[in-house]
């Protein structure tokens, strides 16, 4: 079976799994139901578009003043094209692009690039986390070298600190910035939730994810209670080292990690934890 192939077994049935996913929460819903378990969607994310650093990059970009673009997610890349489509420059932004070093982080970046027929010099090995991408940029010329730099929803000062420190002329570029959510009543149901016992399961996918529940937790005074809660009645399952570290550093230890970093993955890997711990 593939990394990708539908979850088909019910492991899950008569649990409740909650989950922090926004932008693809259908998704994952949909897999816990597959799986026989209950999603409880409670999205504690908002991405907001910044469509003025998309506007500038795009600017400079056709306009040939970047020696190297690097993207750290698939979701910059899309603002990027999907900005040249509405304006109707896709093939002139396309060919700028392609005209300058690109590297990037995961196989998210790498999918959209090579849909538009662009080949990355410096990919990121697994874990794809921003450490992997800086050993990739070994061998990389970057002395001189004028670098855009494109975040996810917060600046990385890991990767552009190592660039500037090699002599690179760094512009950080956020296609999107990340925000809790405008509606934050789903994540304090969620809390109390977890708290009374009503939650087999949080299945996390990103850190901020993590990091904005418990932000919303703080706020309500619930913060100490939903990490106990968390580190002995719930099973938590999460995806790739930086989210399970953002995890760990709230006192909650990560039971479940996949494999493969990927929402069928995810499940997958839950619905066997509670095959094996069964009885």
């Amino acid at each position: 079976m593939s990394a990708h192939a539908p979850v088909a077994m019910r492991a899950l049935e008569g649990r409740t799994i909650a989950l922090l996913e926004s932008r693809r929460g259908a998704e994952l819903a949909a897999l816990v139901r597959q799986s026989g378990g209950t999603p409880v969607s409670a999205p504690s994310v908002q991405e907001v578009e910044r469509p003025e650093d998309v506007r500038r990059f795009a600017s400079h970009l056709t306009a040939g003043r970047f020696d190297m673009v690097v993207f750290l997610t698939g979701a910059g890349v899309s603002a990027l094209l999907d900005d040249a489509i509405r304006r109707g420059v896709l093939e002139e932004t396309v060919v700028a692009l392609g005209e300058t070093t690109i590297a990037c982080r995961g196989p998210k970046p790498l999918g959209v690039l090579r849909r538009h027929g662009l080949t990355p010099r410096a990919t990121s090995a697994k874990p794809h986390t921003s450490q992997e991408l800086i050993d990739a940029f070994t061998g990389v010329p970057l002395e001189g070298r004028r670098v855009a730099l494109v975040h996810y929803g917060e600046r990385s000062p890991a990767v552009g600190d190592v660039l500037r420190s090699r002599g690179a002329a760094v512009d950080d570029i956020c296609a999107y910035e990340w925000m809790l959510p405008d509606d934050q009543g789903p994540l304090v149901d969620l809390i109390e939730a977890v708290e009374a016992g009503r939650v087999d399961a949080l299945l996390v996918t990103s850190q901020i994810q993590f990091r904005n529940l418990f932000a919303i937790a703080h706020g309500v005074q619930r913060e100490q209670a939903l990490s106990e809660a968390l580190g002995t009645e719930v099973i938590v399952g999460a995806i790739g080292p930086v989210c399970a570290e953002a995890i760990r550093q709230a006192g909650v230890i990560p039971d479940v990690m996949p494999a493969a970093a990927n929402l069928p993955s995810l499940v997958r890997a839950l619905a066997d934890y509670f095959e094996l711990t069964e009885g």
